[in-house]
């Protein structure tokens, strides 16, 4: 395969469905062929034009799975043909201080997969070797590319939060990382409080392992908390920090208020809520690649699953903006084997 097929963006939301000439990959890299790549709403910084130099073309995309087509010099341990992922982090450089001291998340000569280097709305796609991920071999792509960001970044949240099986722990917002969250923390034992806007997500907080349900709009979720004897852990997956901010109030001493969910709005709260109490307001970025695994062999064996819309990747633009309305139920996920010719 000489060429391949990509949509690029530049500047704001200018798509564009490109043939690019496929190249060898480089020194500790490998090439991959996409089967299928989530989209996230991470990926308004690429296609919002948030990026350092938005007049520079990129692919977006950072839920990948597919299959490696070519290995670049010095990679030892994969070889071509094994099913892989990528995830938003596109492989640590094992040299900086940060990798030294073993924090690979926080690797500041990391690309970020569709963002600072092309993604996955396309054929092909490309990643160091330190960022690829082992699929489990029974699990078909669509299903596994959410969990590569959105599972995993629920998952490594709940284990930072560092609570008890049988703690109470809650997650804030039934929508693409929420109803994930739901089910991974059911999944660890913990007494899982689903909490969200209005009554309409009530049974399907049920459904996906919820103990409780708290209707944000009929009651102070901080009440309810307290009620239950105050959360351990609290995961905010949505996207406004006004939602987020009275939720300090209905921590148990030394909880955690696990902030996953990125939106402009700052989170405000009163000093003494954190001081009586010890409690604390911590962000979570994803996880390493072998975290990665360990989470997808969770979501294997327990069943977690993502609700996936499937799209072609001939829509790759219409899908993102259904991303965006927030209509989709509840993660939208690019079949590349559909593009049809032009």
């Amino acid at each position: 395969m000489s060429t391949y097929r990509a949509f690029e963006v530049t500047g704001q939301r200018q798509f564009r469905l490109v043939q690019r000439e496929t190249r060898d990959p480089g020194p500790g890299e490998v090439r991959l062929r996409v089967q299928a790549c989530g989209v996230c709403h991470t990926d308004v910084i690429a296609v919002e034009g948030l990026r350092a130099d938005p007049s520079k073309a990129v692919v977006p995309g950072h839920e990948i799975a597919g299959v490696v087509d070519a290995v670049g010099p010095a990679v030892n341990g994969w070889r071509a043909g094994e099913r892989v992922g990528v995830g938003f982090l596109n492989g640590h450089c094992g040299e900086c201080e940060p990798c030294r001291r073993g924090d690979f998340v926080n690797c500041v000569n990391q690309q970020q997969t569709g963002t600072s280097v092309d993604g996955g709305y396309a054929e092909v796609a490309y990643a160091r070797a330190s960022g690829l991920v082992r699929l489990p071999g029974d699990m078909e792509s669509v299903d596994v590319a959410p969990l590569l960001c959105a599972g995993l970044t629920v998952y490594s949240a709940l284990l930072r939060a560092g609570a008890r099986p049988g703690s109470v722990v809650a997650i804030q917002g039934i929508g693409g990382l929420g109803h994930l969250g739901i089910q991974y923390a059911a999944t660890l034992g913990y007494e899982v409080v689903a909490i969200a806007r209005g009554s309409e997500k009530a049974t399907l907080a049920e459904q996906l392992g919820a103990d409780h349900y708290i209707d944000s709009v009929a009651a102070d979720p901080a009440d309810v908390l307290r009620g239950l004897g105050g959360a351990a852990a609290i995961v905010a997956t949505a996207s406004n920090g006004a939602s987020m901010s009275p939720l300090v109030a209905g921590l148990a001493p030394q909880g955690r208020l696990i902030v996953v969910g990125a939106g402009p709005e700052p989170l405000e709260t009163q000093t003494a809520d954190l001081i009586f109490g010890t409690r604390s307001i911590v962000g979570s970025l994803t996880g390493t690649s072998i975290e990665n695994e360990d989470n997808l062999r969770l979501a294997q064996r327990r069943g977690i699953r993502s609700m996936n819309e499937i799209m072609p990747l001939s829509e790759a633009p219409k899908a993102y903006e259904r991303m965006l309305s927030g209509q989709a139920r509840f993660r939208i996920v690019l079949d590349t084997g559909s593009l049809a010719n032009p």
